[in-house]
């Protein structure tokens, strides 16, 4: 039995429509590209929880986050040795291209997290490594042609190993 959790992320869209995100290795999951964000502290709503994370996972704290829905999702993997299943709330914001500030400027290679980057459009399109959640690359560009979503879009349970290719 997976335990319940809800989690929330961010897009940051840079003037360019690149995406900013962090390379995760984790035990169960491997490698993957992630967005900024994470779990719901108690009483929390998800757009609190998104502002806080974007805050503490990058030294961030002016980028404005007016609670705009981009997509949901769940998906199942171990965390700290228990296995979980998480839906997620993917919200989108616009801000200047720059690089972690702050406390979080260092290496979060202890953490499990080795890297983080700008993902331009093109290159997160073509990729092949694996990025949570899947279809992110179709997400911000339907943004930017259309203006910010109506309605979030559901990519409902992925099933855990959505590597490209994967069965």
């Amino acid at each position: 039995m997976r335990t319940p959790r809800q989690a929330a992320r961010v897009v940051v869209l840079d003037p360019t429509g690149a995406v900013f995100m962090f390379q995760y290795h984790e035990e169960g999951t491997g490698a993957h590209w992630a967005l900024p964000g994470g779990g719901l502290d108690p009483g929390e709503t998800p757009l609190q929880a998104a502002r806080r994370e974007l805050r503490e996972e990058t030294g961030w704290d002016d980028i404005p986050l007016d609670g705009t829905l981009l997509c949901l999702w769940e998906h199942d993997f171990t965390r700290i040795g228990v296995p979980v299943r998480q839906r997620e709330h993917i919200f989108l914001t616009r801000g200047p291209r720059r690089d972690l500030t702050g406390e979080v400027g260092w290496s979060r290679a202890p953490d499990g997290i080795p890297r983080a980057r700008w993902w331009p459009p093109d290159e997160l399109s073509a990729t092949t490594e694996t990025v949570w959640p899947p279809r992110l690359a179709d997400l911000p560009a339907a943004v930017r042609r259309d203006g910010p979503p109506t309605a979030p879009v559901d990519l409902g349970h992925v099933p855990t190993d959505h590597r490209p290719g994967a069965a």
